[in-house]
């Protein structure tokens, strides 16, 4: 009998088609090892950007506990499981010590390490202590873009203190744009979405947005009240020129998208008004807890279009993506 196991990938390649192959790890767990069968998997955008490298994709991943190692202390099999863009962290330093571990210097992330593994495949192998249990209210299809665009802005918003009395701006209604809409909603807070034209109002107001406002040609942006915080999702940094009027004294700005260049914002506005800009990753693992209990309690779900998790399937839905035709997250499904 053989001692090792063996399951499906989905690598990155030069032609930038997904490859199916394989990986192998020992049978037999060791430590805090948990075996998963994935179910599910969400499509990022940022899985865009190592589609030519060879690597496992993926990073979105939800499945069920098929074995444990022998230092598993929660989980057990049957059990459904989720896991993000963060798969270990040294636990020693002070950023894991004050539950910032996606800061620590020996994080190990996303096509930074594991790079045999993701959540394109039939099964994973991963630390207990970074993977979370899903609650009861969220399917494994809703739950997989949670895992990595839902903490992304809930950790922006959660994160950060946001308060029930701000306006929260969101830019962008997209992948990760309706989901900072519902979170920020169901926060309490006030909530206006800039977009580029009125195709999107609609369903922004559905999915809990109070103020629409449409950017796109405008030399002044006209809202009701000043944004306290604004969470900009789009795939390219925007005109900064054109929001930093449009935000109150104190505000917070969020860079979320993942661009190149360099971020440049007018400056002496930004001193005048005393504007924070705050970098950050996806969630802690509190952090991200908090945001599958929240999206649960709340109802809040991503909208989906599902896809084969095969060479094909994942070749269709990362072509949609990148041509903008994903509405809004995709979902890959084993076959």
């Amino acid at each position: 009998m053989s001692s090792n196991l063996t399951f499906t990938v989905f690598k990155g390649d030069k032609s930038g088609a997904p490859k199916k192959s394989t990986t192998t790890k020992p049978k037999e767990l060791t430590g805090d090892s948990v075996l998963v069968k994935v179910t599910a998997s969400g499509l990022c955008g940022t899985d865009l950007h190592y589609r030519t490298t060879d690597m496992v994709l993926g990073h979105e991943g939800v499945g069920v506990v098929e074995a444990t190692g022998p230092l598993c202390k929660s989980l057990k099999k049957g059990d459904r499981v989720g896991w993000g863009y963060e798969h270990d962290s040294c636990g020693r330093c002070q950023q894991c010590l004050n539950g910032a571990e996606t800061y620590c210097p020996e994080r190990a992330m996303y096509a930074m390490a594991d790079l045999d593994q993701g959540s394109f495949a039939s099964h994973a192998v991963w630390r207990e202590a970074f993977l979370f249990t899903l609650p009861d209210g969220l399917s494994d299809d809703a739950a997989a873009p949670l895992m990595c665009g839902g903490a992304t802005v809930f950790n922006a918003l959660n994160g950060y203190s946001t308060l029930p009395t701000e306006t929260v701006g969101v830019m962008g209604v997209g992948g990760l744009g309706h989901l900072a809409i519902q979170f920020a909603a169901k926060m309490g807070c006030r909530v206006v979405v800039l977009s580029g034209s009125d195709s999107k109002k609609d369903e922004a107001m559905r999915l809990g947005a109070h103020e629409f406002v449409a950017t796109k040609g405008k030399k002044e942006l006209q809202v009701s009240r000043p944004l306290d915080r604004l969470l900009v999702t789009t795939s390219a940094q925007p005109d900064w020129a054109q929001l930093v009027p449009v935000l109150a004294p104190g505000a917070t700005v969020h860079p979320l998208s993942v661009a190149g260049g360099n971020f440049e914002i007018p400056y002496m506005p930004m001193l005048l008004g005393g504007i924070n800009v705050q970098g950050s990753v996806v969630a802690s693992r509190h952090i991200h807890r908090r945001m599958l209990d929240f999206a649960a309690l709340h109802d809040i779900k991503p909208v989906l279009q599902s896809f084969p998790m095969t060479e094909a399937g994942i070749l269709d839905a990362m072509d949609k993506l990148d041509k903008g035709q994903v509405h809004f997250r995709a979902v890959l499904k084993p076959q």
